[in-house]
């Protein structure tokens, strides 16, 4: 009887139990958040989307009187035009150059300062970076005519030297108190410890710290990426070559070019879109090295 019993028992004893559903209670005050970010996604990106739409709808539908709101005349003409054009390309390849020698010299200067003044006590610490933060408050427009002068003797107007230091100059300082954060957030303790298990200093520190510090090199980079990338002042009064535009400066070219005719809207936004391209195709690269860069980041154990 007593084996019956159990033989009856075993299976409402493993038998799951069913939980009943709950029903997630919608938030209206969480409902009316997402809408207002969405219309402010779409506000935000409306913009980008009517450069992208006019670059390929013809230019005499473009200066009509009713908006054309889907590429419904789409046309490549616009964008073979812009592609064509002699200019383009060599304001393209003074862009990059400019970009990529701004880039490298701002990560490797910043760098370099941002890990001195966050590992070590040195006379004059204080005094240097109250310099830094000094230095940004400086307006820019303030100094175009000392750093034509100066450009000017030296020789190097319209050469990539010249504009790549006055971006090095402007973009250092700034840079280098983003990186300081990054430096200061990872603790000495883990170099001191990789020495303890026999390595040197350098390679503790390029072996633990470095890749540690990768997220704040891809942010920075990013940051010198787009004030060298899009700059225009600066470049307007460095640069007053047509051969040595880069392509902000080469953009203004429309507007002189067509004072006769009129502007050709549907070129100038293909040749915008043209221009953002670069940095679409940088952020597309960057994505995933800045995850990776952040998930071992956070592994400091």
């Amino acid at each position: 009887m007593s084996a019956v019993a159990a033989d009856t028992v075993a299976p409402t004893a493993t038998t799951p139990q069913r939980t009943p559903l709950r029903r997630r209670r919608v938030r209206p005050g969480k409902v009316l958040l997402s809408v207002l970010g969405l219309a402010l996604a779409a506000v935000w990106v409306f913009p980008v989307y009517w450069m992208m739409n006019s670059a390929v709808t013809p230019d005499a539908i473009l200066g009509g009187d009713t908006p054309q709101f889907l590429p419904l005349s789409f046309t490549l003409t616009n964008l073979q035009s812009v592609l064509t054009d002699s200019g383009f390309l060599n304001a393209l390849g003074m862009s990059l150059m400019v970009t990529g020698l701004t880039i490298t010299l701002v990560l490797a200067f910043a760098f370099l300062a941002a890990l001195a003044i966050s590992r070590w006590r040195f006379r004059g610490r204080t005094s240097f970076i109250l310099a830094v933060l000094f230095i940004q408050m400086l307006p820019a427009e303030g100094l175009f005519i000392a750093q034509y002068q100066m450009m000017s003797s030296l020789g190097l107007l319209n050469q990539v030297i010249g504009i790549s230091a006055l971006y090095v100059a402007m973009l250092v300082p700034f840079t280098v108190w983003m990186l300081r954060g990054f430096v200061a957030g990872v603790p000495i303790e883990l170099e001191e410890a990789a020495m303890v298990d026999g390595l040197s200093r350098p390679r503790a520190f390029l072996r633990i710290t470095f890749p540690l510090l990768a997220p704040g090199l891809i942010a920075s980079g990013v940051y010198a990426f787009l004030q060298a990338w899009n700059e225009f002042t600066t470049a307007l009064v460095i640069l007053p070559a047509e051969s040595a535009q880069t392509l902000p400066i080469w953009l203004r070219s429309f507007l002189s070019a067509s004072a006769n005719r009129g502007i050709n809207w549907a070129e100038v936004m293909a040749a915008s879109t043209l221009i953002a391209v670069p940095v679409i195709i940088f952020f597309l690269f960057v994505q995933g090295r800045m995850t990776s860069g952040l998930v071992s980041g956070a592994v400091k154990g």
